[in-house]
């Protein structure tokens, strides 16, 4: 069994379930892919299934009754990765908005030791997005920076979503007790990293806006990171 794994959560990724997975599949770090479905109508998981049967040992699925938010969409991901014994486990949208060939080097930065985290980072050099429109870029920078100066942590990108973490960094958090389900979920899950001691890295991406399906995002999930931040920070505190 490959030691790498990489979560996808889905709802209503029917155009880019196929051309992801089979990209995904494709990759030198032989990964396998676990799709976490909330539902989807679209049938997004019926498709999931079909290329399940193609791929038995490498593309798994977890089914979820509805859509609760990406936060809880990924713990159940990651309890299902610590009950499997994966080594690495990376987080993905399913969209491309996350270049799955940097996944290469994600699992090779965990795997040797050179960090416990790594982030994909559209905010160091190298980095980018693209085709965002000025007020969502200025609004992701500004969100970002708020964050570095409230938590004293050293990423530029604390709301980035392409992350891989070791089985050592999931089995020390309490997942139960993650709070956030949105961008809050994502500073959440590196912040408590970082407290715990474990050594983060960010290595550049390229970030384009999706060319398939509708974005998830909604002012509750900007709300949430934004004043979740202090809470976070005095929780662990």
């Amino acid at each position: 069994m490959s030691p790498y794994l990489v979560i996808i959560p889905t709802y209503n990724e029917i155009e880019n379930i196929d051309a992801i997975l089979s990209t995904t599949l494709d990759l030198k770090c032989n990964c396998n892919v676990l799709v976490v479905d909330d539902g989807s109508p679209d049938g997004t998981a019926e498709r999931v299934k079909m290329l399940k049967e193609r791929f038995p040992q490498r593309v798994h699925l977890l089914e979820r009754k509805e859509k609760s938010g990406l936060g809880k969409a990924y713990i159940a991901g990651f309890l299902w990765a610590l009950k499997n014994n994966y080594q690495c486990i990376a987080e993905m949208d399913a969209d491309f908005s996350h270049p799955p060939d940097r996944l290469n080097e994600m699992f090779e930065v965990c795997s040797q030791g050179i960090a416990d985290v790594c982030i994909g980072s559209r905010y160091i050099r190298g980095g980018g997005v693209v085709n965002w429109p000025w007020t969502r870029l200025f609004l992701s920078r500004g969100a970002s920076i708020y964050v570095r100066i409230v938590t004293g942590m050293p990423v530029k990108d604390p709301t980035a979503g392409f992350v891989c973490y070791t089985n050592n960094v999931l089995q020390s958090i309490a997942l139960d007790k993650i709070q956030f389900v949105g961008y809050g979920f994502q500073i959440e899950m590196k912040y408590t990293a970082f407290k715990k001691g474990f050594k983060l890295k960010e290595i550049p991406i390229l970030f384009p806006d999706r060319l398939k399906g509708k974005s998830k995002m909604n002012i509750f999930i900007i709300k949430e990171a934004l004043f979740g931040v202090f809470k976070l920070k005095w929780k662990i505190r």
